[in-house]
């Protein structure tokens, strides 16, 4: 299974801003996009994703940025990857040119059980847990050369 480059910047947005630590001066979604080397509207389509799912806080303006709410800290990523990817087959039996195995495949079902395992492992992992040592630490030195907005 892979992830969509969607999920992807999503979980890296949600990690950058668990690592905020000036309150006063959030970073703004063209921060997080540059730090986390995104295009800007990638990024933006994200944090309003995140936004409209109660994980991410959004001021426009001046004093504005992006901060992550209780619930986005205690997001599990099991839970945010399943919301973000959508429902959907590992393989597409019934597309433009149907299985001929299909009435009587077991690979489906056997795919089926290997993604929500899948899904299963990362449920107990939450956003806090992902910027814990080494890579919080590693977070902050990257947004520290915070980019000068043009």
């Amino acid at each position: 299974m892979r992830l969509t480059r969607f999920t992807d910047v999503a979980l890296r947005v949600l990690m950058r801003l668990a690592v905020a630590r000036d309150e006063d001066d959030p970073p703004t979604t063209r921060e997080v996009a540059a730090t986390m080397q995104v295009p800007y509207t990638h990024a933006a389509k994200v944090v309003a994703r995140l936004q409209h799912l109660g994980l991410v806080d959004a001021r426009r303006g001046r004093g504005g940025g992006l901060t992550l709410t209780p619930a986005g800290r205690c997001a599990s990523i099991g839970g945010l990857v399943r919301q973000l990817e959508g429902p959907g087959e590992v393989v597409d039996c019934e597309g433009s040119a149907p299985c001929p195995l299909r009435s009587a495949c077991r690979l489906r079902t056997a795919l089926r059980r290997a993604e929500e395992a899948f899904y299963s492992s990362l449920d107990p992992v939450t956003v806090a847990d992902l910027v814990s040592s080494p890579t919080g630490p590693l977070l902050l030195g990257i947004s520290a050369a915070r980019p000068v907005p043009g």
